[in-house]
């Protein structure tokens, strides 16, 4: 029997109309507080640019209490389209199925989208929302995660891949987005390993999901989150604005913005900003303010290892990546988690062609058996390969003080940084004056009439001929000695030389980053 061509067209709309789920499935997203999968696909793309892929998915039959529970798509809605006018790739887990649980077709159709993004040379933004593995699917679950493991260790480097996590996940599942670039979550998500349940079980302790995983605990303790948001639509958001500082691919620049901000514009409010007692506090994204474009400042990590800022601007027009010590915190010392944070920032900086520029104002590596046990050796090492394996533009700024093997690690010329100043004040020595007195002339203080007196002419005699930019400027170990007025500009015709830079390591199949 020949039938008519909208019988056909019927029976498509019909699927798609199953695919798109109920409005039971809306009202039970809402009441939870969150959107529903689609609506945060529309949120993340340009409006109406989103094109779905294997729509009509289905998981084997058998596998299924008799297939009864899924539905077409497998819980998870793939595609592509524009995020800012520029292509990126997206899968976004919905909950209404099978609590968004993952099984081999929906792990297949999520390892399609990544491997079409590595492809074609645009981001993967991957939208959280899962009770976890697909009990019913056994191994195949099991393997479903693991080839999207593999799918992000191939991916990673080569183009950006954001998490974002927007309700539960847990198990194996936390491991991907561990693998990826970035990682966002809403307050009311959370993500570990196991619940708080096995938790009890296994080791006796009570504690609550947001205890246990939950956005502010990762966001402030374990580092894992990067981006703290109160609801979806803050989140998604948050997504596009870090997605305008980085490149599809690694093969591409980051998007230029054509400036308003005056390249040649001073910042004479730095002299007042940072206080030329060493021991004062004070904020430095005041500097970072004072000398990005238009002020705008996006901060990475904002909530973890507050002792280091890092994060994206502009400067006129180009995209740079900021690593800052913080004087508000630990005086500005480098720690464990410090280091891991610069770490990863610079990594990604370095994978996608993105400038570097450090504000240094450091006193050194925080001292302390917590930090030995802690392993600040072995961490702190890892920020040195950083530096040191990074091929973009490294600039740097020594805002005040720059002491011992912080100096060292942090952008100088021995690991290849490019073009290196310091403000007048700025003190760069193994150690403070201070400190160095009491070591190298101990006993000639006690052995003084006045020992208070004769420490402090010591002090002064250290800073004068040993305690300041001019050493260093003398034997090209920075390029300049600038006034803090001249921040910006010095900056600007600096980066604009650089960013044309040609730099290749000695060939390897790679290197052995400390871990």
């Amino acid at each position: 029997m020949i039938k008519e061509m909208q019988y056909y067209k019927d029976e498509l709309e019909e699927r798609r109309e199953i695919a798109q789920g109920t409005e039971k499935d809306v009202a039970r997203q809402h009441g939870k507080g969150r959107l529903t999968a689609r609506e945060r696909i529309e949120l993340l793309f340009d409006p109406g640019t989103f094109n779905e892929i294997d729509s009509l998915v289905t998981p084997r039959y058998e596998s299924y209490l008799g297939g009864k529970e899924s539905r077409y798509g497998d819980g998870v809605i793939t595609g592509f389209g524009l995020i800012n006018g520029r292509h990126a790739m997206a899968a976004s887990q919905d909950a209404a199925v099978m609590g968004g649980s993952l099984g081999e077709m929906h792990a297949n159709k999520i390892v399609k989208a990544m491997r079409m993004a590595i492809q074609y040379g645009c981001p993967f933004i991957a939208l959280n929302d899962s009770g976890g593995a697909r009990i019913q699917e056994g191994v195949d679950s099991l393997g479903g995660y693991a080839k999207i493991f593999d799918a992000n260790c191939e991916a990673s480097g080569v183009i950006p891949q954001i998490s974002v996590i927007m309700g539960p996940c847990a198990g194996g599942a936390v491991y991907s987005p561990a693998l990826t670039d970035f990682v966002f979550m809403t307050e009311n998500s959370y993500m570990f390993i196991t619940g708080p349940q096995v938790v009890k079980a296994v080791m006796q302790e009570d504690v609550t999901f947001e205890e246990l995983g939950g956005g502010q605990m990762h966001s402030q303790e374990s580092g894992v989150c990067h981006f703290l948001t109160t609801d979806d639509r803050e989140c998604l958001m948050r997504v596009r604005e870090l997605l305008s500082y980085l490149p599809s691919n690694n093969k591409e620049d980051p998007p230029y913005i054509r400036p308003v901000d005056d390249p040649s514009r001073r910042t004479p409010e730095l002299e007042t900003v940072v206080p030329t007692d060493p021991h004062k506090p004070y904020d430095v994204r005041r500097v970072i303010h004072s000398v990005v474009d238009d002020g705008r400042f996006f901060e990475v990590h904002q909530l973890w290892a507050e002792n280091m800022v890092v994060g994206f601007a502009r400067l006129n027009g180009y995209v740079v990546g900021i690593v800052a010590n913080q004087p508000m915190v630990l005086a500005g010392c480098v720690d464990i988690k410090a280091s891991i944070k610069a770490t990863h920032f610079i990594r990604i900086c370095d994978a996608y062609n993105i400038p570097v520029i450090t504000l240094q104002d450091v006193p050194g590596f925080l001292p302390g058996k917590d930090q030995e046990y802690g392993g600040i050796i072995r961490n702190g090492a890892r920020m040195i390969y950083a530096y040191s394996e990074a091929t973009v533009p490294k600039l740097m700024v020594i805002l005040r003080k720059s002491y011992g093997g912080a100096y060292c690690v942090m952008s100088s010329k021995g690991l290849r940084g490019d073009l290196l100043y310091a403000w007048p004040n700025a003190e760069i020595a193994v150690m403070g004056a201070e400190g160095a007195v009491n070591i190298l002339f101990r006993r000639d203080v006690q052995a003084a009439e006045d020992p208070e007196a004769r420490r402090a002419e010591l002090v002064e005699d250290y800073e004068k001929k040993f305690n300041n930019p001019y050493v260093a400027a003398a034997r090209g170990l920075i390029d300049d000695v600038i006034q803090p007025r001249d921040t910006r500009t010095a900056l600007v015709r600096a980066l604009e030389l650089t960013l044309s830079k040609r730099e290749n390591h000695v060939p390897k199949k790679h290197g052995i980053s400390p871990m």
